[in-house]
């Protein structure tokens, strides 16, 4: 056990992304053949280190959630998603004072980023939209209205930045570039398909 520990924490962040992809990518082959509680088991055991097993486990009972309309089922969905923001929140790009300040004015490029932060962008943008719907799903007073508004918000500046990064000349492929890409235009896509017309 000590020895399989050791050698887990010797991956790079690269290769523990590409690796958690791959098997959120089996997870979501499960789920897409009813096999809705083996999906969940299998994901479960990285739900706490993961963001990728912890916004689709996060996601698969939001999925469940929506077909159920079931109050509980609400709540455990909200609450993972929550806890899966957080954890991309974790591995999202420190930013400091000057940081902030200077991208006011320039817009980050590609190279600032590591390639598991830029996963972190897309997954932390997922999860704002998603708890979003999970706002208006779960109440329908002001209040929540305008909390679940300034997270579609954040989500839609979010997607817009990440898109940009995409069709800058900078952008450089990473390992696992296809599945940031797939995340960028499935959002995108999302705001696009609600308006009704190409918002960006």
């Amino acid at each position: 056990r000590k020895r399989a520990m050791s050698v887990s924490s010797l991956r790079s962040p690269v290769s523990s992304l590409h690796e958690a992809l791959d098997q959120c990518m089996t997870a979501l082959d499960l789920f897409l053949t009813n096999q809705f509680s083996e999906a969940l088991s299998y994901l479960k055991p990285r739900t706490k280190e993961s963001m990728y097993h912890s916004l689709t486990y996060a996601t698969i009972l939001e999925m469940q959630a929506m077909m159920t309309f079931d109050p509980q089922d609400i709540l455990l969905a909200g609450n993972m998603m929550k806890e899966a923001q957080s954890l991309c929140q974790r591995h999202r790009r420190k930013s400091s004072m000057t940081d902030s300040f200077s991208n006011l004015v320039h817009r980050p490029t590609i190279d600032q980023f590591t390639e598991e932060e830029i996963h972190a962008e897309v997954c932390y943008a997922e999860c704002l939209l998603q708890r979003a719907a999970l706002t208006f799903l779960q109440d329908e007073n002001m209040v929540s209205f305008i909390k679940g508004g300034i997270k579609v918000r954040n989500s839609y500046q979010t997607y817009k930045e990440l898109d940009s990064l995409v069709q800058s000349s900078q952008y450089s492929k990473g390992e696992s570039h296809r599945h940031f890409e797939g995340g960028v235009k499935l959002g995108v896509g999302a705001f696009n398909l609600v308006s009704g017309n190409p918002l960006f």
